[in-house]
């Protein structure tokens, strides 16, 4: 695996802002989870320390607490005696976690819908027009995401569900949507991935919400989640398949 600081040029965080190893530490921990989220650290990386220091500009006392925070959280993994490394991603747990938002969502959607008011609704169609009037895309690297889409793209599913009146159902809704983060980023890789409409998926869902047809909106929800959730599959599918072909190759010429 290339060494983490060839990559380290943009990454590193103000630590003007951070004061105090916990301070820091907060700060570190958020943008080293942005870097495994967009996988500028690749799953299944091992993160080591000095390489780490280097790469973010930080004291082992704030990283070591950094990557504890983040192995509570499901990001990384601790190893006995060896460090950190990055949670690798697997099917499983992504038909977990879609699993799961799907019906927490969902609730929290029918919920926010039968107690609903103008100026919630009014909030969803101020992040619906925001997150549609940006290009999911970078014009320059149409394989990786445009960052002001990604904070519309949350400040939207945020909205659909802040009506819901338990706080409960909005908080493990928050902690599944980071969860799901990652894998959204896999899935712009996938083959099928520019013919899918995903500001017409959300107008669906809006329109569903505006007309407080609680059962359509869920539905069209959870259909959005399990699109995301295909369209990974078939990039690990390509992965799979491509590592599989290029081994038989490599046994054919060694035979």
């Amino acid at each position: 695996m290339t060494g983490l600081k060839e990559k380290c040029v943009d990454h590193s965080f103000d630590t003007e802002t951070a004061t105090g190893s916990r301070t820091m530490a907060s700060v570190l921990a958020q943008t080293i989870l942005n870097d495994i989220v967009t996988g500028a650290i690749p799953p299944g990386s091992k993160l080591k320390m000095r390489e780490l220091a280097e790469r973010y500009g930080a004291g082992m006392i704030p990283l070591r607490e950094a990557l504890s925070r983040l192995a509570m959280s499901g990001f990384v993994e601790a190893e006995d005696q060896r460090g950190f490394r990055v949670t690798k991603i697997s099917k499983a747990d992504l038909l977990d976690i879609t699993t799961v938002r799907q019906r927490i969502e969902s609730d929290a959607l029918r919920d926010a819908i039968e107690s609903c008011n103008l100026a919630w609704e009014g909030t969803v169609l101020a992040a619906f027009h925001q997150v549609n009037s940006i290009h999911p895309y970078m014009s320059d690297d149409p394989a990786k995401m445009n960052p002001a889409w990604e904070r519309a793209h949350e400040i939207f599913h945020t909205t659909l569900i802040a009506g819901c009146r338990s706080k409960w159902l909005k908080q493990f809704a928050s902690t599944l949507r980071v969860q799901t983060a990652r894998y959204r980023h896999q899935s712009i890789r996938s083959a099928h991935a520019p013919s899918r409409d995903v500001a017409k998926e959300h107008e669906e869902i809006v329109r569903a919400v505006l007309a407080h047809d609680a059962d359509r909106a869920c539905g069209l929800l959870s259909e959005h989640f399990a699109r995301t959730a295909q369209l990974v599959l078939e990039n690990v599918d390509q992965q799979t398949g491509g590592a599989t072909r290029s081994k038989r190759a490599r046994e054919r010429v060694e035979a």
